[in-house]
């Protein structure tokens, strides 16, 4: 299932395919990145599920790029489109602290779902988000060495612990915390996009670098519960490629 967002779609321009994993990241970024890839066809495919973590991700039938490629060639059988349509393939996930050693997963019976804080999970299932983390983080390695998809350029990119972590602060937000929070930032930013990328680009928990260093801090010690992102990656490699077309 999949929900496809209205844009400006010039003729002959090629598709930036964006996947994202639920509606919030949808209401909190879609509108700014139509703007930063104005001259493009966004379309952003909301997974409403972490296909990184899926209970059967970790099989021996299953091939996470398979199935992100799969995502793409659908879209493109449905719309009439071929590879050569598409400039590049951008994943958005969250780390929901995938790569904390099993030591950090604590008991806590009290919990209905999963609770993040900097140094821990706490849950009522300990086995079960191990087992979790153990498929997610298997996933998203055998992607971060994926350089294309379907013969299209791809990358993936996080926010850690999740989305509202690193755009809000908050990393236990509610279904109708991650609206509401989800559309007063694309409010806040929609008329002024470059405080939105210097936001994700120049603070305190953005990570620079090149793209595998990148990924090599969040997988260190307890950084994949903590706030950052590498997304300023993509939105500077973006934002130059604008400034040349101009």
């Amino acid at each position: 299932m999949h929900s496809e967002r209205p844009v400006r779609c010039v003729a002959r321009k090629k598709i930036v395919f964006v996947i994202v994993e639920g509606p919030s990241e949808d209401d909190a970024l879609g509108v700014l990145l139509e703007q930063i890839y104005d001259k493009n066809h966004v379309f952003l495919y909301i997974a409403h599920c972490d296909i990184t973590a899926e209970f059967y991700s970790n099989s021996s039938s299953y091939n996470i790029k398979t199935r992100v490629g799969n995502i793409v060639k659908e879209y493109a059988k449905s719309n009439h489109l071929d590879k050569k349509d598409f400039q590049e393939i951008v994943h958005i996930v969250d780390t929901d602290g995938a790569f904390i050693p099993d030591v950090n997963v604590c008991e806590d019976v009290s919990r209905n779902e999963p609770n993040y804080t900097p140094t821990k999970i706490l849950t009522r299932n300990v086995d079960k988000i191990r087992e979790r983390n153990k498929r997610k983080s298997q996933s998203l390695n055998k992607m971060i060495l994926s350089e294309a998809i379907w013969g299209v350029p791809y990358q993936v990119y996080y926010m850690s612990c999740n989305l509202d972590h690193v755009l809000y602060d908050k990393q236990n937000s509610s279904d109708a915390d991650k609206e509401k929070d989800s559309l007063a930032f694309a409010q806040k930013y929609r008329r002024d996009v470059d405080s939105f990328v210097h936001l994700i680009c120049d603070s305190d928990f953005s990570v620079s670098g090149e793209y595998k260093e990148t990924w090599n801090y969040i997988r260190e010690g307890l950084h994949s519960l903590e706030r950052h992102t590498n997304f300023g990656i993509c939105l500077k490699k973006a934002t130059m490629s604008q400034d040349k077309d101009n």
